[in-house]
């Protein structure tokens, strides 16, 4: 675990004044005349995020102002790392009540967060925050843990992080918290009946794999969390070009995500028996790649016709959501980087998703929004199944028309789901292109913070 820039007090730290935008007029007005003087006029430093050095009556710096949003989230400091220096500070909250000390301190936890494994070491300075008393140390490292964890799984590329590098990573996760983990590889997938994942990953030098986790007590109520781990995708056959390769790196982030939450919620123990499912591929082109027309056997036991090898995605997921479904989970959640039409949908940085049970939907509209985790309901619309509709097979794994691209890979995903309305599945992004406080570019777990929420309001 990193110790994300956080120390114990020394006494000698310099403060930052963490002031509400609605309290700053309050608070300007207690503050001594020298330093009303130098903020007057400064319109930048009067809004959220805003941050101005405070001179001491002496001439020397007396602290620092950070104004917070009326409503504090767990972004709110995050970008004051960024604007401090090598020193200690120390926050000072009583002109922001209403901020939640845990939820501030994940947010600069995560402001500190470096890739850095292909770069020069950097051993610069850095800031240094005092841990306040009201957080919840553990709460703090457990959730910049997995997050990071989950970050460092999609920013590393293929050559590194294969089906055999991401089972490695699976299994080193479980051993450290507690769980289980086993999988079936290569041409044991077709004698244990997972033919679709092998078609998708048998072109690559590095054998497809289902791998399976759990954590847990066996009679706790069943979690079982799924998630895309295609750890390169060229498109197989109907191959990419090479601006749609460049990202692919990233086609493991619904794996990603997914382990990332079975370590937060194993961390923070949970009560409940988590499964975790991660068909791990590489969708590669060799003489033995699967082909566009090639029908194919699935161990649900309905055939599908491949319309298009770039959309192998839910092949692999249909696999693991007949195994998941089995055991009938009493949630099941899919987690994956699907179609580019979510993102025509919703952007870039909202994590689309799908259910067909209202209430299970506003749960997790509620659980996006109580921790500030965006994410957004996309129609789960039976009407458009015909779209995949094939003369050949029971079904096509590409709908035809080029409209509703989200909903179609949704729906073909249901047919492999024995009950849906125990269902939830993301089409996220897993990556930041702009770089926000707390949220540098490259690979980001989108959906974790509120599926998290929701698991522990019914079940912690």
């Amino acid at each position: 675990m990193s110790d994300y820039g956080f120390i114990e007090s020394t006494g000698a730290e310099l403060p930052v004044f963490l002031v509400g935008v609605d309290r700053l007029a309050e608070w300007l007005e207690g503050q001594p005349e020298h330093v009303r003087n130098w903020l007057e006029g400064r319109t930048g430093t009067m809004k959220p995020g805003g941050f101005s050095r405070l001179p001491g009556a002496d001439g020397r710096g007396s602290g620092l102002l950070w104004v917070m949003p009326k409503k504090p989230d767990i972004w709110s400091i995050a970008g004051l790392q960024s604007r401090l220096w090598d020193a200690g500070f120390v926050l000072d909250a009583s002109a922001s009540p209403d901020a939640d000390m845990t939820d501030l301190c994940i947010g600069w936890a995560l402001s500190t967060y470096r890739f850095g494994r292909y770069l020069k070491p950097d051993d610069k300075p850095k800031a240094r925050l005092v841990w306040p008393e009201s957080a919840d140390r553990d709460r703090v490292a457990a959730f910049a843990d997995a997050i990071c964890f989950a970050r460092d799984l999609i920013n590393t590329p293929a050559d590194d992080m294969g089906p055999s590098e991401l089972e490695a990573a699976a299994r080193g996760m479980a051993e450290k918290f507690g769980g289980t983990a086993t999988s079936v590889v290569g041409d044991d997938l077709l004698a244990q009946n997972y033919p679709m994942i092998h078609a998708v990953g048998r072109a690559s030098d590095d054998a497809p794999r289902l791998i399976d986790l759990t954590f847990g007590d066996p009679d706790a109520p069943k979690v079982t969390l799924v998630g895309k781990g295609v750890c390169f995708d060229t498109g197989g056959l109907d191959l990419k070009p090479a601006s749609g390769m460049e990202l692919m790196r990233k086609d493991m982030g619904g794996a990603a995500t997914a382990l990332g939450l079975a370590q937060l919620l194993a961390a923070t123990g949970a009560p409940i028996r988590l499964r975790v499912l991660v068909p791990a591929v590489e969708n590669a082109v060799a003489g033995n790649a699967y082909r566009p027309g090639d029908i194919l056997a699935t161990r649900q036991g309905i055939s599908v016709e491949i319309g298009n090898t770039d959309a192998e995605g839910r092949l692999v997921l249909g696999d693991a959501l007949t195994l998941a479904s089995e055991e009938k989970p009493d949630l099941l959640i899919d987690f994956a980087t699907l179609t580019g039409a979510a993102r025509v949908a919703v952007g870039t940085e909202i994590a689309a998703y799908f259910t067909r049970d209202d209430e299970l939907g506003d749960e997790v509209t509620a659980s996006g929004r109580a921790v500030g985790d965006d994410v957004w309901r996309l129609p789960l619309h039976q009407g458009y199944r015909h779209l995949m509709d094939s003369p050949f097979a029971d079904i096509n794994n590409a709908g035809t028309g080029g409209f509703a691209g989200a909903t179609t890979a949704a729906l073909f995903l249901k047919e492999f789901v024995t009950d849906p309305d125990r269902w939830v599945h993301f089409d996220i992004m897993a990556w930041n292109n702009r770089v926000r406080p707390g949220r540098p570019k490259g690979g980001e777990p989108m959906g974790l913070r509120a599926m998290y929420h929701l698991i522990m309001e019914r079940y912690g």
